[in-house]
């Protein structure tokens, strides 16, 4: 799997000033699941070190300018930029992770400079590569490396470019309708984990009642699934699809054992155990009572668990 990062989160010495922002998540802990792509467009039009740019809003427009002669490289960069972005096409990659605050690659909150030097500067702006990556793979997950901190903007991320691999692998075997069904069905739970709607859509899509051909509902599919994977997980959706789940072994196990689970499903709700205790159960219940249908659920194996990305009971909201 592949991961587009820029270049200097790998610890490329690519900045302005000679430097690097090496990210020690990315280098020491993704770096035993992903394949990495790096990307700087800055480096590839300008030596290093090299004046430090920023983006400038003059007479209404967003302009990109150095810091030093005040130069006007808007050009420049949004060519190079867009040059970048079509190259990434033929990469297959599953994800980006994007370096926070340049003026290049910050995908949000980057700081925007008044043109005066009394006017006010803003905290609005995007990247001009960021944004051009964002416009042309509007379903590619991306995050910036400082939000990556965050541990429920973490396990979304990764959550989502594992599914989104995985759907891209499942829509290259050419599959057919019953290969559909398997495969929604599969992913039943993370989606409703993310939204209840976009469940509901999907499952009318993969339903064709207009009994339309493989090839327009897969088209649908992969629209609405994406759509659906970008979404955030809330405590609310999945305390919901854990009593789901635990409706499976209500009527097989006891009654000390019913309340120990419900207990468990009850302390993640409120924010007292991490949701990575309470899979460990319905994984055991699971596997002792042999029920097929939850072995074949990702939501309970969505990424590597060395990732450890359920452990913390910040990892939801």
């Amino acid at each position: 799997m592949k991961l587009g990062i820029s270049s200097c989160l790998l610890g490329t010495m690519c900045r302005y000033d000679g430097g690097h922002s090496r990210d020690r998540f990315i280098v020491n802990e993704l770096s035993n699941y992903f394949e990495f792509e790096a990307y700087c467009p800055e480096k590839l039009v300008f030596p290093t070190p090299r004046p430090a740019i920023r983006l400038v809003r003059s007479n209404g427009e967003v302009t990109v300018r150095t810091t030093n002669e005040n130069e006007d490289v808007t050009n420049t960069i949004t060519d190079i930029s867009k040059e970048l972005v079509k190259k990434i096409e033929d990469n297959q990659l599953c994800g980006f992770i994007l370096k926070s605050k340049s003026p290049t690659c910050g995908m949000e909150r980057v700081k925007i400079y008044p043109d005066k030097k009394n006017g006010q500067s803003e905290n609005v702006g995007v990247g001009v590569f960021a944004n051009e990556l964002k416009n042309k793979f509007p379903y590619l997950p991306i995050e910036e490396e400082g939000r990556l901190g965050d541990p429920w903007l973490r396990e979304n991320f990764l959550m989502q470019v594992f599914a989104y691999k995985s759907l891209h692998i499942f829509l290259d075997s050419k599959p057919s309708f019953n290969d559909l069904v398997k495969f929604h069905t599969s992913y039943k739970y993370m989606i409703y984990s993310k939204s209840h709607n976009y469940y509901k859509e999907l499952g009318n899509i993969v339903a064709n009642h207009e009994k339309e051909s493989i090839e327009i509902v897969l088209e649908k599919y992969k629209k609405l699934f994406l759509e659906a994977i970008g979404q955030k997980g809330t405590i609310k959706n999945t305390y919901n699809v854990l009593l789901h789940i635990y409706g499976y072994f209500k009527k097989v196990i006891s009654k000390e054992e019913k309340d120990e689970i419900l207990e468990s499903i009850e302390d993640f709700k409120n924010g007292i155990i991490p949701l990575i205790a309470v899979i460990k159960i319905i994984k055991l219940y699971t596997n002792k009572f042999d029920i097929e249908y939850l072995k074949t659920q990702i939501f309970l194996n969505p990424y590597p668990k060395d990732l450890a990305l359920r452990s913390k009971v910040e990892a939801y909201k």
